[in-house]
């Protein structure tokens, strides 16, 4: 995984982090939703980088 890679998806999970916070403070379910979404992804993301690593 390259460092680019990492760092693109640690602000990824840290946006979803607080889309997720704003939704649950201002009662805006969708948000959380969606953070909760961007959240997955970055550890979708991270999984699959990490096998292709294990297979290098």
């Amino acid at each position: 995984m390259g460092a680019d890679d990492k760092v693109k998806n640690a602000a990824e999970e840290v946006g979803g982090k607080i889309k997720e916070t704003v939704g649950k403070v201002t009662g805006d379910d969708s948000k959380v939703v969606e953070g909760k979404a961007d959240q997955t992804s970055a550890d979708f993301k991270k999984a699959g980088e990490n096998v292709k690593d294990a297979f290098k």
